[in-house]
C-alpha cells in the first residue's frame, strides 16, 4: 500500500495549533544494582544450588524475547556458574512465537540484545521443535521445547513484571517462561487458544505440566525499577517457584515505570517496539490495552505513535492501539514478524493500522483536530520517548498546575513550541 501525497490534508490541518510544551522530570527511587555479576554470584553461592548440577550435565538457560536490563550479563554469569560445576550450559530462545516463529528469527532476537555465544560463553541452541508432555484439564495439549525437555537440567530465567493483557497471581515471570516461552509457537498457541480471559487460570496449570516433565532445578528472576534498572534478582529453588512468584509480582508492580499524571487529552509516544514491551508500548503506562482483562495507565482521548524501533525487527504490535501514526513508522511494518504473534495470542486489534500521516507534525495535528468535548484553548498533552524511559517527559501548559502540586515532579524549563525540522519531523526526543 502506498501512502499518497497529502497536500490536501496538510491544508485542512494547517491551522490546528499544537500546544506549547515543556520538559518535566518525574522523580522515582534510584536503587539499581551497581555490580550485577557480584550480586548474582552472591545469590548463587549456595551449596544446595551447586549440588543440583552434576559434572557432564547439559544445562539449559532460557532467553527471552524482551530487551531486559543486564540479561546478557545474567546469562553469562549463569553459564559460568554451570561450567564451574563441570557441566555444559546452553541458551535456548524461550519466546513462544516471536521472531517470526523461526529458528533463525528467534536467534537473531537474542543476538540483537547482546545475548551471543561469544559474550555468554556458551552455545545458543535455537529450534522450534517441541514434544507433547501432557494436557490441561480440558484436554488441550501441553508442549515444550524438545532440547529443554531432553536436557539434564533447566535453569528458568525470566523477568517478573505485570502482564499487558490479563491479571492473575502469575503474569510475566518464571511461570510464563515455563509455559509460553518454553512451549515455543506450538505450546503458546495451545495455551492462548482459550483467550486471555482464561489465562490467569490456565497459565499455572500449563506451567505445572512443563515443570513436571523437565528437570527444572531453580529459577532466576530479575526485577526492574522505574528506570529500567535491575533492582533485584531472586534465585529460587525449583520447588519454591510457584509459592514465591506471586509476592515477587506484587513487588514488581510497585516498581513499574508510570506516568504520574493520571489523565490527558492526547498522549504522544515517540517510539514503540518489542524491546520496550511485548505490547510495543506498555499499556500499564499508556492505558492502551488490547484486551478487557487488564486496566490501568493514563486515561486519554487520542494516542499518537511516531515511530517503531529498529530493535522491533518490523513487529508493529501495539500500533493498532494508536489513533494516528507516521509514514516513517508505516514503512517499517513487517506483517510476518507481527501476525504470528497476533494469531498465537488471539488478540488482533493490536496490529491494526491507524491513520497514517506523512510526518510527525501532521500526525499530531490530526489527533488534536479530532478531539471532542475538550477545551481547545487549553489542550492537555503528554509526550514520552517510550514506555521504559519515563524520567523526562514533556507536558503542555494546561498540565503545569498539576505538576506544581506534586512533590514527585519537577518542571525543567519554560513552556515553548515543539521543534520540527523542514520535513515536519519532531526534533524533541528525536
Amino acid at each position: 500500500m502506498e501512502i499518497k501525497e497529502q497536500s490536501g490534508l496538510r491544508q485542512v490541518l494547517a491551522t490546528t495549533p499544537i500546544p506549547k510544551m515543556c520538559r518535566v522530570r518525574q522523580i522515582f527511587k534510584r536503587d539499581g544494582i551497581e555490580d550485577v555479576p557480584a550480586y548474582l554470584q552472591s545469590k548463587l553461592d549456595d551449596p544446595k544450588l551447586r549440588s543440583r548440577i552434576k559434572p557432564g550435565m547439559r544445562v539449559v538457560l532460557t532467553g527471552s524475547s524482551r530487551q531486559i536490563a543486564n540479561m546478557p550479563v545474567i546469562l553469562r554469569e549463569l553459564a559460568r556458574f554451570v561450567k564451574e560445576q563441570g557441566a555444559q550450559p546452553y541458551i535456548i530462545p524461550a519466546m513462544g512465537s516471536h521472531g517470526g516463529a523461526t529458528d533463525e528469527g528467534q536467534r537473531q532476537i537474542l543476538e540483537s540484545y547482546g545475548i551471543t555465544e561469544e559474550f555468554c560463553g556458551c552455545p545458543i541452541f535455537s529450534s522450534m521443535e517441541t514434544v507433547r508432555v501432557g494436557e490441561l484439564p480440558n484436554g488441550d495439549e501441553v508442549r515444550v521445547d524438545k532440547f529443554a525437555h531432553d536436557a539434564d537440567a533447566v535453569i528458568v530465567v525470566g523477568r517478573i513484571k505485570a502482564h499487558t493483557a490479563f491479571r492473575g497471581p502469575y503474569e510475566s515471570g518464571l511461570i510464563k517462561m515455563m509455559a509460553i516461552g518454553m512451549g515455543k509457537r506450538a505450546g503458546a498457541d495451545s495455551l492462548h487458544s482459550a483467550g486471555f480471559g482464561e489465562m490467569g487460570v490456565r497459565l499455572p496449570q500449563y506451567a505445572k505440566v512443563v515443570f513436571d516433565s523437565c528437570n527444572i532445578i531453580f529459577g532466576v528472576a530479575p526485577i526492574e525499577n522505574e528506570f529500567d534498572q535491575t533492582c533485584r534478582i531472586d534465585v529460587i529453588p525449583a520447588e519454591e517457584i510457584f509459592d514465591k512468584e506471586p509476592d515477587l509480582l506484587l513487588y514488581a508492580k510497585s516498581r513499574l515505570p508510570r506516568l504520574l499524571i493520571p489523565e490527558t487529552d492526547v498522549l504522544v509516544v515517540r517510539e514503540i517496539g518489542k524491546n520496550f514491551s511485548g505490547s510495543g508500548m506498555d499499556p500499564n503506562v499508556t492505558g492502551t490495552f488490547g484486551t478487557p482483562y487488564a486496566s490501568g495507565g493514563i486515561q486519554k482521548q487520542r494516542t499518537v505513535v511516531l515511530d517503531i524501533s529498529e530493535e522491533s525487527h518490523g513487529s508493529f504490535i501495539g500500533l493498532g492501539m494508536a489513533d494516528t501514526t507516521t509514514k516513517r513508522a508505516f514503512e517499517k511494518l513487517d506483517t510476518n514478524a507481527t501476525y504470528f504473534n497476533m494469531i498465537t495470542s488471539t488478540v488482533l486489534k493490536v496490529g491494526k493500522i491507524p491513520m497514517v500521516l506523512e510526518d510527525d507534525k501532521l500526525a499530531l495535528q490530526a489527533a488534536l483536530k479530532t478531539l471532542t468535548q475538550v477545551d481547545k484553548d487549553h489542550i492537555r498533552m503528554v509526550y514520552i520517548k517510550n514506555t521504559l524511559s519515563l524520567e523526562t517527559i514533556m507536558v503542555s501548559e494546561a498540565l503545569l498546575e498539576q505538576v506544581r502540586q506534586r512533590d514527585d515532579m519537577e518542571i525543567m524549563e519554560e513552556p515553548r513550541e515543539l521543534r520540527f525540522d523542514e520535513n515536519g519531523a519532531l526534533l524533541d526526543f528525536g
